[in-house]
């Protein structure tokens, strides 16, 4: 009996290093990139990126003085609201070479992200 249950026991470390192996190894890391809303706009207004590496956009308005409540992505079909002091996280992956425009609803207010 104690031998069953030892074997088990094994089996069932054994799968669960196999399983976190598995999950470190799904692809490259993601792209993390911070951007505030200020009184000036997105800050930075432009960044840069790999292609075919997920990107990670951590997106905090810092100032009610602004149009900018959410984020619009078109070229992802993402739109965000953007709550006062609170971190928002968009994750996408580009895969090709260019310019992605992000702006607020109004489209009054933009950035970019360059996609090398």
């Amino acid at each position: 009996m104690k031998s069953t249950i030892v074997s088990v026991i094994g089996a069932l470390v054994i799968t669960f290093s196999a399983s976190a192996t598995l999950a470190k190894s799904k692809g490259p890391a993601a792209q993390v990139i911070e951007i505030s809303v200020t009184t000036d706009g997105f800050v930075p207004a432009q960044v840069k990126v790999k292609a075919g590496q997920p990107v990670k956009l951590i997106v905090t308005r810092k100032t009610a003085r602004t149009c900018a409540t959410e984020i619009v992505i078109k070229d992802f079909g993402i739109k965000q609201p953007l709550p006062l002091n609170q971190p928002v996280e968009i994750t996408f992956t580009p895969t090709k070479a260019g310019s992605i425009r992000y702006a607020c609803a109004m489209d009054m207010i933009a950035g970019a992200i360059m996609v090398e």
